[in-house]
């Protein structure tokens, strides 16, 4: 059959998966949400006031904007702060992104009856780009993920004798379901507890009646006491009113607050109506959003000899997005938990699926190739020869994708990794001497107070990796290019210019040292600069440390603090 896996090249994927989520997982560009470095925030300054709760922030209302375990999970990690390093905060997600893959093989597999299912499910999950985005990253999806995928896993492993389960089942699913509220949220008990309702339906023949006799206790159960699970923070912190006030009201009741319309016009128009959210479900398996499209008229054709699996599966992805669709704050970062199932669901019909899913993939992942190699054509940076090796590999793999029809549909899925770790290598320059302050420069600022540009909340944690041992504070980044405004205010400061530009020094300032960096928030004239190749000077900036004649700084830009 066409793109039939045998061992040895399961075996040879699971090797370029476990480097791709490896390579590059301490950068500064590896694909993250913005929250990664409010995380950070909460959990260095928790770790440096030596206190596991109340959780410590300089954001204004973001003491709680998480509960606490993502939070100790980075405490122990970090050594309390002694091993502070990008690694070792986000080595827990990949593991947690790892063990989610496992249990989805072996649920797979076990339901199948087929061990190359079971790994093309576990495969084509992690090849799915927001897997990536959100799998590797100091963020509470990883563990969330896998705690509110694991009990449906177990399901669909043991089948009749988990259903039939009266004490054992239920106090393990309300386990791993109140450990991921208190990773993340306890609304998850809505989607969750839907999503097993329908699933005790389906098993007893859509019988409600039979479900509300013997299994309506049990749903309730597992709710109840996940809850209760969740609800130890408020036991166990200083300052539960704190936790119920920025969490519980701010946090989650605020997201059915209104944003743009009334609700109903926002449910159906704007960037957060549903059919936004319906988008975003579909581009979080990246390259395969034509795959999981080609799948869904598939299922549909076949659906009157779907397993009951597969329908299980179905089940659990419409109770998500029901129930993500009422929130007025939609977004598919809260579908990511059912990724899993939809990875299942490509893999159930891998071998009856039609080319063109796979086909347009591999165009894409063309258009990604040439977009780097013309990123780097554009570029005078020192890549290494791997780099190239990496694009002329995913090169030939597209072409052979593109050129031989047996070979397509595993080309497209060994190219989905490829593509990712040419994100990270493309950047890779950045990490090295040509993206980093001197080890010299960093021992003269130590115990110094340096101003760095902020764009957004906590963004100095990011500069406290680039200069550890310094004072981090933050001013707007758009005085970021105005050296002399920023020499009046402050005696050591980070500035930015054009690589186009010759940087004028003010007077008595001194450049202790140099780096570059990559820009955020483009104009479209400079976008539109960019695709015609201009990318240097429009997408990377030069950042100078300068230091300036003794000033005497006002105690109103002492207290502020622009990152915050």
């Amino acid at each position: 059959m066409r793109g039939q896996i045998s061992i040895r090249v399961a075996w040879l994927i699971l090797a370029l998966a476990i480097f791709t989520y490896l390579f590059g997982l301490d950068s500064r560009f590896a694909p993250k949400n913005g929250d990664e470095y409010v995380y950070m925030h909460i959990t260095r300054m928790t770790a440096e006031a030596q206190t596991w709760l109340p959780l410590q922030s300089a954001l204004e209302g973001m003491q709680n904007t998480k509960p606490p375990l993502l939070f100790w999970q980075g405490i122990a990690t970090a050594g309390w702060g002694n091993h502070w390093s990008l690694w070792n905060l986000r080595w827990p997600s990949v593991l947690y992104t790892g063990l989610t893959a496992f249990f989805l093989f072996l649920a797979v597999r076990r339901f199948t009856r087929d061990w190359r299912t079971g790994c093309l499910a576990a495969f084509i999950w992690l090849s799915f780009f927001a897997s990536y985005r959100y799998g590797r990253p100091f963020l509470t999806d990883p563990p969330e993920v896998f705690w509110l995928t694991l009990p449906f896993f177990a399901l669909l492993y043991w089948g009749r004798a988990a259903f039939e389960s009266k004490w054992l089942f239920p106090f393990c699913a309300a386990g791993c379901f109140g450990i991921a509220f208190l990773y993340k949220s306890f609304a998850y008990v809505v989607p969750v507890c839907l999503a097993l309702s329908l699933w005790y339906w389906r098993f007893r023949h859509r019988s409600i009646t039979q479900v509300m006799r013997s299994d309506g206790l049990k749903i309730i159960g597992i709710g109840i006491l996940a809850l209760a699970i969740f609800s130890l923070w408020f036991v166990i912190d200083p300052e539960p009113a704190a936790v119920w006030r920025e969490f519980v009201v701010g946090e989650n009741a605020g997201k059915f607050e209104i944003r743009n319309f009334a609700y109903l016009q926002d449910l159906l128009w704007g960037g957060d109506s549903l059919w936004m959210l319906l988008v975003a479900f579909l581009a979080n398996t990246g390259l395969f959003i034509f795959v999981l499209l080609s799948t869904l008229a598939q299922s549909w054709r076949e659906r009157h000899r779907s397993s009951m699996e597969e329908v299980l599966l179905w089940l659990l992805i419409l109770a998500f997005l029901l129930i993500f669709s009422l929130p007025s704050q939609r977004s598919g970062r809260y579908l990511l938990p059912v990724m899993p199932a939809v990875a299942a669901l490509i893999a159930i019909h891998w071998n009856r699926l039609p080319l063109w899913g796979f086909q347009l993939a591999l165009l894409l992942e063309l258009l990604i190739v040439l977009a780097f190699v013309w990123f780097g054509w554009n570029l005078s940076w020192p890549f290494a020869f791997w780099h190239w090796v990496l694009l002329a590999a995913a090169l030939g793999t597209v072409l052979i994708g593109l050129w031989r029809r047996e070979a397509t549909k595993l080309s497209a899925l060994v190219s989905s990794f490829i593509a990712c770790t040419l994100l990270a290598s493309s950047l890779g320059p950045l990490e090295s001497q040509l993206g980093r302050y001197s080890p010299a420069t960093i021992a003269a600022i130590e115990n110094q107070d340096v101003w760095v540009p902020c764009d957004y909340r906590a963004k100095d944690e990011e500069y406290r990796l680039l200069m550890p041992g310094a004072r981090i504070h933050g001013y707007q980044q758009d005085a970021a290019h105005n050296i002399a405004k920023l020499s009046s205010q402050y005696p050591l400061f980070a500035v930015h210019s054009s690589p186009a530009e010759q940087l004028v020094l003010c007077e008595g300032c001194k450049i202790i040292g140099q780096r570059s960096e990559m820009r955020a928030r483009q104009s479209e004239d400079e976008i539109l600069a960019i695709l015609l190749g201009q990318i240097n000077q429009n997408l990377f900036v030069n950042e100078y440390l300068i230091a300036a004649p003794a000033v005497d700084l006002p105690t109103s830009l002492r207290l502020k603090e622009a990152c915050r």
